[in-house]
């Protein structure tokens, strides 16, 4: 009995050394790896179990590498995983780019990774290059009218340049900025509707791809049409402002004009104010004269006498005038 138990013991202990060392050692995937050509240790397998690192995130890109005839450093592959790279696209681009005949290296392949772009789509576009088609770019020729293209340009990725260099925005920015020269420095907009090619040789002729991750293989147009006349609206924008300031001076001549007006109304009431305030003194004035005897009592009958006979004069005179003749007006 005592045999017996000890047996069973062996046997577990057995399975359990067993079960940890298949665990922790992949004997599959070394046995996947040497039957696919690839020569790698147990012992290199069981490292990157200690670095932490999936040991098939690393196998099975190398046995893809290995089979397609590519010698790579199992350790520059772990690198590039430990520094957050995407091994798999970068294996994958530099088969595309061997079966392409594009020179392309795997330290080349791993900084262009690590910049954030996709090095298989850029392969990809140097074998199929891709068309960028830039918005509506809207500009004025010499005689005013608006002339609205649109582009189409070829583009190829340049996988030198693909690291540090500008993208699509760069290039769409300065096709734009070509069809506005072009456009701007064309006497008339019928040259450029009669040579849309016109604009397809300035800018192409201007290296608008330099400093970038591409290059420009061909810019066509692919639609000119006529916009609004810039310069007759513009015209009328000014005459309309003109006409805006003059009426505003006129309003302020003619406010002064009513100022000025004003300020006579107000001095000829002032005047009237003043001949009404002397005429209130010559009664008084005319008292005291006969108070202290410098004027008689015939002297006031006479003067009464002739005031009265200009009054009778003035009346007789404004009802001989002529029907539709207005007496003069008096202060």
């Amino acid at each position: 009995m005592p045999q017996l138990i000890l047996f069973i013991i062996i046997i577990a202990v057995v399975f359990i050394v067993l079960t940890v060392l298949f665990t922790f050692v992949p004997f599959p995937l070394w046995i996947s790896a040497t039957a696919s050509g690839l020569k790698i240790s147990i012992g290199t397998l069981v490292g990157m179990r200690i670095r932490r690192i999936a040991p098939s995130r690393i196998v099975y890109p190398m046995i893809k590498a290995t089979k397609a005839g590519l010698n790579l450093s199992i350790s520059k592959i772990e690198a590039h995983y430990l520094a957050g790279g995407n091994i798999d696209r970068v294996i994958d681009a530099l088969i595309a780019s061997q079966s392409a005949h594009i020179q392309l290296d795997f330290d080349e392949a791993r900084a262009i990774d690590l910049a954030g772009r996709d090095v298989l789509q850029a392969v990809q576009m140097s074998v199929n290059p891709r068309v960028i088609e830039t918005p509506i770019v809207a500009a004025m020729a010499k005689n005013g009218i608006e002339v609205r293209a649109k582009a189409r340009v070829t583009v190829r990725a340049n996988l030198e340049r693909l690291v540090g260099g500008a993208g699509e925005e760069t290039i769409i920015a300065r096709v734009g900025e070509g069809i506005v020269t072009t456009v701007g420095s064309s006497e008339t907009h019928k040259q450029v509707l009669e040579n849309p090619d016109l604009i397809s040789r300035t800018v192409l002729s201007k290296g608008l791809d330099s400093g970038t991750a591409f290059e420009i293989l061909s810019i066509d147009i692919a639609d000119v049409d006529v916009g609004r006349n810039i310069g007759a609206q513009l015209q009328m924008d000014q005459a309309e402002a003109d006409r805006r300031i003059a009426q505003a001076k006129a309003e302020e001549r003619r406010a002064m004009a009513i100022a000025h007006e004003q300020e006579m109304k107000a001095s000829v009431q002032e005047m009237r104010a003043k001949v009404v305030e002397a005429e209130a003194e010559v009664p008084r004035a005319m008292a005291e004269a006969l108070r202290n005897g410098k004027l008689g009592v015939m002297d006031y009958y006479n003067m009464q006498n002739t005031i009265s006979d200009t009054a009778m004069r003035d009346s007789i005179g404004q009802s001989a005038k002529p029907a539709g003749t207005s007496a003069p007006k008096q202060s």
